[in-house]
C-alpha cells in the first residue's frame, strides 16, 4: 500500500531573518507528529531530511541574503520529492523551501496560507530575508533575484492568497489587487473557515489540474499559538486552521503541502508543539 504522505524535512533557515526554524523538522518529529498520524490510522513514510542550512548574515548580498543556500536546499528538496511515493508533506524550515515543493509538482496552482503576502522584493524589503519574498520570486516580479526565481514559478492566475489581513494602502496588499490574485482574507476565514476554504479550494481546482498548499504558521494568532518565527498579533485559531486544511487536502486535485515558519525557540516549554501537532494530524490524517 502506497502511503498517503511522504514526509521530507528541509531543515533550513537560509531564507529566514535569524536562526531557529532549521530545527523545526526535528522538533515536530520529536513532538510526535508521525505517531499522531499513526494513531489516526494513517501511515506515513518518513524519508528524513535533505541537507540543511543555518542562517548567517550574508554581507555580500544584504538585499537577498543566502540566495545560494536557498536555491540549493530547494533544488535538493525538489529531487527528493520527485523520487518519493505518496503525497509530499514537507517540514520546513523557512518559507523558501516551498519553492522545492512547487518545482517538484509540475505546474500546480498554489494556496498560500500565511500571515503576510510575501510580495516584497530585494528592492523593497529592508531586511533581505528571502522567505518574506517567496511569492514575489514565484511570480517573477521585477527586482527579484533571478537565481531564486528560476527554481520554480507560479503565474498570478494560479495563486490563492489566504488568511492574512492587510489594509488598503499597504504596498503588498495593493499588489495583491494589481496582480488580480484570488484573495481570501483572514476576516473571511474567521467568519466561516470551512466556507472560506471551500472558496479557495474551488478556485485552485479551476486554476490547474493540481494544487499544493503552503502553510506558514505565522497565519496563526501568536498569543494563542506561539509557534511562528515571525509572530503576527492577529491571526487564525488552531481550530480555524484545522477546518481550512481539512477542506483543502480533501480535494482529489491536492498534490502536496509544506509546513514552514515553526521556531522551536519561541514555544513556551509548558505548551510545547503538541497543540500544533494535534491540529496538523486532525486536519491531514
Amino acid at each position: 500500500m502506497v502511503p498517503r504522505w511522504s514526509v521530507i524535512g528541509a531543515p533550513s533557515s537560509a531564507g529566514a531573518r535569524t536562526p531557529g526554524v532549521e530545527r523545526a523538522p526535528e522538533a515536530l518529529r520529536a513532538a510526535g507528529l508521525l505517531s499522531a498520524f499513526d494513531d489516526r490510522g494513517r501511515h506515513v513514510n518518513d524519508f528524513g531530511d535533505v541537507p540543511g542550512f543555518r542562517w548567517r548574515p550574508d554581507l555580500s548580498r544584504p538585499a537577498a541574503q543566502n540566495a545560494g543556500p536557498v536555491v540549493q536546499v530547494a533544488t535538493d528538496l525538489a529531487k527528493e520529492i520527485a523520487a518519493a511515493p505518496g503525497v509530499p508533506l514537507v517540514l520546513g524550515g523557512d518559507a523558501t523551501v516551498m519553492l522545492g515543493l512547487v518545482a517538484a509538482t509540475g505546474s500546480p496552482a498554489l494556496v498560500h496560507v500565511a500571515g503576510s503576502p510575501g510580495l516584497g522584493t530585494p528592492d523593497t524589503s529592508p531586511h533581505g530575508s528571502l522567505g518574506a519574498m517567496v511569492l514575489s520570486h514565484l511570480l517573477g516580479l521585477p527586482g527579484c533575484d533571478p537565481m531564486v526565481a528560476a527554481v520554480a514559478s507560479v503565474p498570478p492566475e494560479r495563486l490563492v492568497a489566504y488568511g492574512f489581513d492587510r489594509p488598503y494602502g499597504d504596498p503588498e496588499r495593493d499588489l495583491v489587487d494589481r496582480l488580480r490574485l484570488t484573495y481570501v482574507p483572514g476576516n473571511e476565514v474567521r467568519t466561516g473557515p470551512a466556507k472560506a476554504a471551500a472558496r479557495a479550494r474551488f478556485a485552485a481546482e479551476a486554476m490547474a489540474q493540481s494544487f499544493v498548499v503552503h502553510l506558514d504558521v505565522a497565519v496563526l494568532a501568536f498569543a494563542q499559538a506561539p509557534f511562528a518565527d515571525l509572530p503576527e498579533a492577529q491571526g487564525l485559531t488552531l481550530q480555524e486552521l484545522v477546518e481550512t486544511l481539512s477542506v483543502l487536502v480533501a480535494s482529489p486535485q491536492f498534490a502536496g503541502m509544506a509546513v514552514t515558519g515553526v521556531n522551536p525557540d519561541h514555544v513556551p516549554p509548558e505548551i510545547g508543539l503538541t497543540p500544533l501537532v494535534d491540529a496538523l494530524a486532525a486536519a491531514l490524517a
